[in-house]
């Protein structure tokens, strides 16, 4: 116990810190039973507390603890033909996005991880406002969504809107939209441990100690969102992620 609070103290994080880390961890559970399009907040929340950087380490082993439990809860549900047609694209946006963010000065990055949310903020818009929902599913398509969506989600944790519009692509029910994304998300997370810890160095005992501090806030929010998914109503919940998302971006600007 003593080495664990140790740990946890190398952070030297307020009350309120510690506050917006729980949140952000309740609200990933909740992202990870299946309401999509919340990640952002999250990657927000941890970036104002532990910087842009140092939070992609801190949120990897968390989103981990999220796969798990959703594969568990979704098993039934995968489509696998269209996992494998996005992941080896995936994979390949890690590697790239492992090497342009490892010497990215803080600053950069910061500014990387806001200019990210706001195009995804805009892809989404876009998205819904479409009067044609056809959306090319050829080859290229996939690997276009794909490498996108690895290299943010290596830069930071922010695969969300590229996967999302492809599976929108492919016309996928919600359960197999969410149990086909949770496998995709587990597979691609574990792939990019090994690059976190003896690349960028961003995943320590530190982290991995506030990360089991933070851990009951995912088992909670899992579970409150899967009580909600069935009810929430889409086009007010989309509206409502939109404009948290663009604040958020533009906090993470102001940040000093």
């Amino acid at each position: 116990m003593k080495d664990f609070l140790i740990l946890t103290e190398t952070f030297q994080l307020s009350q309120w810190e510690w506050f917006l880390a729980l949140l952000a961890a309740f609200t990933l559970g909740i992202a990870k039973s299946g309401l999509k399009g919340i990640s952002i907040i999250i990657v927000t929340l941890m970036a104002l507390v532990f910087g842009s950087k140092a939070s992609t380490g801190i949120i990897l082993p968390l989103l981990l603890v999220g796969d798990v439990m959703a594969v568990i809860y979704y098993r039934k549900h995968t489509q696998w033909k269209y996992l494998w047609r996005l992941l080896p694209w995936m994979m390949l946006g890690v590697i790239f996005g492992a090497y342009v963010g490892k010497d990215l000065p803080e600053a950069t990055f910061k500014m990387g991880m806001a200019i990210i949310i706001l195009i995804s903020v805009i892809i989404m818009y876009w998205w819904e406002k479409r009067d044609s929902k056809v959306v090319p599913t050829q080859w290229w398509f996939a690997g276009i969504m794909g490498t996108l969506a690895g290299f943010t989600t290596m830069i930071g944790n922010l695969a969300g809107a590229f996967s999302n519009i492809f599976f929108l692509a492919m016309r996928l029910p919600k359960n197999e939209f969410i149990g086909t994304a949770a496998w995709l998300f587990l597979l691609i997370n574990i792939f990019k441990l090994p690059f976190h810890i003896f690349s960028w160095g961003t995943i320590t005992p530190s982290t991995i100690a506030v990360d089991i501090r933070l851990s009951l806030g995912i088992v909670a929010g899992f579970f409150v969102g899967v009580r909600i998914i069935s009810w929430i109503k889409d086009y007010q919940y989309r509206k409502l992620i939109l404009a948290l998302t663009a604040m958020g971006a533009i906090l993470i600007f102001l940040r000093n």
